[in-house]
């Protein structure tokens, strides 16, 4: 008999299982948890860094800490020593803005021959660091705390690996290319990798003052303090650029203050949340600072890249579906996710890329793989709901700015968008759209469960392709109507008519198709034989999204969600309890996904159940206060709450990840039916909610062209007051019942 403490494995058993499962794509490796080590996050552009919360790069295999510049890593290693020995750590933070990193070091015990020289904390070190322009710049402060004069030496160890991102990753390679390094002067070091693909990348290191040692891997100064005394030495670390051989500590807090005023800037587009949780204003503050650091502006507007370490990219899903739960927020982050999707779609079939014309891109790379087509996603279409979600997001942007302009300057990407659907999207013609890859080399999942084991029937066999999501037809039906409503604004009446009754037309075919009534949720998915898989899953809920669900079954797929099978405590799993490929641990199949949760919570709001959209709030915000930095991370496991847990992190989560920190503001929005309408020149709430941990919200800076609104809400009971405390033009504010 086992003891409790060890597992039996059946070896034939486990043969077959692992026959069975299908071969995993492009797979993160999970050799060391992002969470063991506390990493630190910062962003510019294309540029970003993860730190230890020392401050440091780990050189260790596996590691994903580094600096990272369009998609490989250009520092692998960067590690602060205190006389050969590393400093104490006392507390570390990214501010709250997240322009800056600092951290508060100290010196430990420093021996010679077996005899103390050097009690621990006499010496401060405070370090700062930022992103900008392609570089990371370092300022460390070194202060004698001791009544007595000290000569102290303190040694930056670096390298670069210039891995690919996909290697980090852990992709395997049959070749690289070759490195060098070169000391350039007594204060600059190149590191040089000439890739594969012929392009050389260059990370070059400039240090002031000059070190009084400097190699090709070691940086060593000499510093002499009297009691009290404290010196400065600065740090940048990126790609060239024209000044870096000239730059100096002087031009560092310059850097730093354009940094910082680049995020205000960006920021200050976006209302402001106040209210009575001090733990909900570190929550919702975190959320906002992390989407506009994880913004890039790029020549079509700003674009939200997905998340770090593994996303920081355009990606279309993301971006859409962050631009979503924003528009209320900050309408002008949809604008430039519009701008870039439709100078970037598809114009030709390429099946090396799954595009095809009309459809909208999935990923975009820049990396050595990418380039030489090891990977598939230098510029990768397979996914098939960005396409529907970027005629629904046009359509939700017109409502909530009034921007005819970029309705009417869209309208051809509109219309492409619209005709992949009807077309390479559902090659059969039975009226729901379909995916299936072009190349083996593609996704072959490729709705936003996209790993290979997360669309399978009842009884846990994987669905053969090609496969119709429920949610997508969600999607179609929500694009095919905001596509009618502009249609008709555009003038294009008979178009307008034509949309209106395609829409028509895939509900009636949705509700036949997709409902399980044994289930009381839509299938899954649809295979390619058109048998359902019949799994309770979260992706019913996102149907509820844009309407297509009727009442009454709207209300049955609500029930089912927020029962114990389903919800964690901590929010909507992925797949219930009951379904043969339950693993709380999985990537896709029984983890909470914030993002996920805050789309359903809109459509459970849009069918009127506002309480059940306030329990997932509650959940969620109750799962944040548990988190590190009160960061949502891209997904945690999903097992149930228990009394006095915490949830259970998932080991490779992104965090920050753009539409986990927009789920706060979809998750507020639900719950207090806020609409911004540019056409009434309206706020409206409609049967607001606040969550019990709210009994008072301030939400200043709501904005339409008509002016703006500071509207205070208070809970009284079950009952929502709200109050304008301040009101510019004339911008109405009303509640609806």
């Amino acid at each position: 008999m086992n003891s409790p403490e060890s597992v039996f494995v059946d070896p034939e058993a486990a043969i077959r299982a692992a026959e069975d499962a299908p071969v995993a794509q492009f797979h993160i490796a999970a050799s060391a948890s992002l969470q063991e080590r506390r990493t630190r996050t910062l962003k510019h552009g294309d540029t970003f860094a993860v730190f230890d919360h020392r401050g440091d790069i780990g050189g260790e295999p596996g590691n994903s800490e580094g600096l990272y510049h369009r998609d490989t890593r250009i520092l692998s290693q960067l590690e602060l020593l205190l006389e050969e020995s590393r400093p104490l750590l006392l507390s570390s933070m990214t501010q709250d803005d997240n322009a800056v990193f600092s951290a508060d070091l100290s010196n430990p015990d420093l021996l010679a021959d077996g005899a103390i020289v050097l009690r621990r904390e006499q010496i401060h070190l405070h370090r700062l660091k930022f992103i900008w322009q392609g570089a990371c710049f370092e300022r460390v402060l070194v202060r004698n705390f001791s009544d007595q004069p000290l000569r102290v030496r303190l040694t930056l160890r670096f390298a670069s690996d210039f891995a690919d991102l996909f290697e980090v990753r852990g992709e395997h390679r049959k070749a690289r290319g070759e490195s060098s390094a070169a000391r350039d002067s007594d204060r600059c070091v190149s590191l040089r990798y000439v890739g594969l693909d012929q392009v050389e990348r260059v990370t070059r290191l400039a240090f002031d003052p000059p070190p009084k040692t400097l190699t090709t891997a070691r940086a060593s100064f000499e510093v002499t303090l009297k009691p009290h005394e404290a010196r400065r030495i600065f740090v940048r670390i990126g790609v060239p650029d024209a000044i870096e051989n000239d730059w100096n500590g002087r031009q560092f807090y310059r850097q730093m203050r354009a940094a910082r005023r680049a995020l205000r800037l960006s920021s200050s587009r976006a209302a402001t949340i106040d209210s009575s949780n001090s733990l909900f204003n570190e929550i919702a503050r975190r959320a906002v600072s992390d989407l506009y650091m994880l913004i890039t502006d790029t020549p079509q507007g700003p674009y939200p890249y997905a998340g770090t370490p593994w996303f920081s990219t355009p990606f279309g899903r993301d971006g859409i579906i962050t631009a979503l739960m924003t528009l209320w927020l900050d309408p002008n982050i949809a604008k430039g996710v519009l701008g870039f999707l439709a100078f970037t779609q598809a114009t030709a079939i390429e099946p090396e890329r799954d595009a095809e014309p009309g459809k909208i891109l999935h990923e975009m790379r820049h990396g050595e793989m990418a380039a030489l087509r090891e990977v598939p996603f230098g510029r990768y279409y397979g996914s098939v709901d960005a396409t529907p979600l970027f005629v629904l997001l046009l359509g939700e942007y017109y409502d909530r700015s009034g921007d005819l302009e970029t309705v009417r300057k869209l309208w051809p990407n509109a219309e492409a968008a619209l005709q992949w659907i009807d077309t390479y999207g559902d090659r059969d013609g039975d009226g729901f759209v379909e995916y299936y890859r072009q190349t083996k080399e593609g996704l072959a999942n490729q709705g936003w469960k996209d790993s290979q084991d997360a669309v399978f029937h009842r009884d846990g066999l994987y669905a053969e392709g090609p496969i119709a999501l429920c949610e997508v037809q969600a999607y179609v039906y929500g694009a095919k109507r905001h596509a009618a409503k502009l249609a008709a604004l555009l003038g294009h009446s008979e178009r307008a008519k034509q949309l209106q009754d395609q829409a028509e037309a895939l509900r009636q075919r949705f509700e036949e198709h997709f409902w399980c009534e044994e289930l009381s949720v839509y299938a899954l998915a649809l295979d390619g034989a058109k048998q359902p898989c019949r799994v309770v899953s979260s992706n019913s809920g996102q149907v509820l999204l844009t309407g297509i669900a009727s009442n009454e079954r709207a209300q049955r797929v609500a029930q089912t969600l927020m029962s114990p099978a389903c919800f964690s405590g901590w929010g909507i799993r992925t797949i219930g309890l009951s379904e043969q490929r339950y693993n709380p641990m999985s990537y896709h199949n029984g983890s909470v996904w914030p993002h996920d949760n805050g789309l359903i919570a809109l459509g459970l709001a849009r069918y009127g159940q506002k309480q059940a959209a306030a329990q997932v709030f509650s959940g969620l915000f109750d799962a944040a206060t548990y988190m590190d930095l009160r960061r949502l991370p891209e997904l945690f496991c999903g097992f149930s709450r228990r009394q006095r847990n915490a949830p259970t992190q998932y080991p490779v989560a992104c965090s920050p990840q753009a539409w986990a920190s927009a789920t706060i503001l979809s998750l507020l929005q639900a719950s207090l039916g806020l609409e911004l309408s540019e056409a009434s020149g309206e706020i409206a709430f409609y049967q607001p909610v606040l969550p019990n941990f709210i009994d008072e919200l301030h939400l200043r800076g709501l904005k339409l062209s008509q002016g703006s609104a500071d509207v205070l809400l208070h809970r009284h009971g079950n009952e929502v007051a709200v109050t304008v405390t301040r009101r510019d033009g004339s911008v109405v504010v009303l509640v609806r019942h």
